[in-house]
């Protein structure tokens, strides 16, 4: 029956979010867990006329390390490519360089059964996108921003030069994006990020999940210095401590949520995009306008947030105020 029921969520994937066109090559990247999901793309795909190539790869040891060459090359070679993976590809030299040369790119990071048949994916992103698209542009280039939130983040960093990135969940050929998460993201230059920053909400990743109590962050120059918190927090630790890179500590993101259709649930691409949500993004920034690769990306997670961007407010205790 779900199998069925996941049909609507593919269509809107293969369709409206990546535009697939007949004839045209599209690229399934997977693992053996998410063959259900991968099988009701390439169904849709299929329905679409155009052609459909799955590559399952083996799970990925940690976040952000790349996929095998031989998918990286399929997926350069492609059109369209989603990304249906549990363990997340989007932060690696294969995404950047599948949209470099002119593919179109869909993240489907975590994606189980039951967000392909309700919760965010089902948004109006048409409608959506022209407040994502006014955010990203007030973002770009902003020589100071300063996010706050009632739990205690305050942190400052400048973004001049950086791209405002508007994450609508509908691409065009040289650019990706995740789904069902709506977002508009800026990447912090290196070595200006200071204060602290305090995630309420959800990490979605190793594990963690929402969160049970809050997980304080000290930053400086950049670098987050300090982690303070429960036994999530110690997980957090632990495993950032087991990637041996230092640049896993890089402030690398500031992304927010756009979809009124998103939850709070634990999965990645659902809560980042819950809206009026911030969060903060570490480790690898090369795929959203910076010069950082490093071991993972994770994303901590934050509600309540205002953001004023050279002056200008832009999120105001969790709501657009542009």
């Amino acid at each position: 029956m779900k199998k069925i029921l996941m049909a609507k969520g593919a269509r809107t994937i293969v369709e409206t979010c990546a535009g697939v066109k007949p004839g045209e090559k599209c690229v399934i990247v997977t693992e053996p867990s998410m063959m259900g999901i991968a099988e009701s793309l390439a169904a849709a795909v299929y329905a679409a006329q155009a052609e459909a190539t799955t590559v399952v790869i083996p799970p990925r040891s940690s976040d952000g390390q790349e996929p095998p060459a031989a998918a990286a090359a399929a997926m350069k070679a492609s059109d369209v490519f989603f990304n249906c993976v549990y363990t997340s590809i989007t932060h690696t030299s294969a995404t950047r360089n599948a949209a470099a040369a002119g593919a179109r790119g869909i993240m489907m990071t975590q994606f189980n059964e039951e967000m392909m048949i309700s919760g965010g994916l089902h948004a109006d992103f048409a409608a959506i996108a022209p407040q994502c698209q006014a955010v990203a542009k007030a973002l770009e280039g902003a020589e100071k921003i300063h996010l706050t939130t009632p739990h205690g983040t305050d942190l400052t960093f400048s973004a001049k030069g950086r791209p405002g990135n508007a994450l609508t969940c509908m691409i065009k050929p040289g650019t990706f994006t995740t789904v069902p998460t709506v977002e508009a993201n800026v990447s912090p230059l290196e070595g200006t990020a200071e204060g602290v920053i305090v995630a309420d909400a959800s990490i979605p990743y190793i594990g963690i999940g929402l969160l049970n109590e809050p997980i304080k962050v000290k930053v400086e120059k950049g670098m987050m210095v300090s982690i303070e918190g429960g036994k999530q927090a110690e997980m957090l630790k632990a495993n950032w401590a087991s990637k041996n890179d230092p640049l896993v500590y890089n402030v690398a993101e500031m992304g927010v949520g756009l979809n009124p259709n998103c939850k709070f649930c634990g999965a990645m691409l659902e809560d980042e995009g819950v809206y009026g949500s911030v969060h903060i993004g570490t480790g690898t920034n090369i795929t959203l306008g910076g010069n950082t690769k490093a071991a993972c990306h994770y994303d901590l997670i934050m509600t309540g947030a205002t953001i004023v961007a050279d002056g200008r407010t832009i999120l105001k205790d969790g709501q657009v105020v542009i």
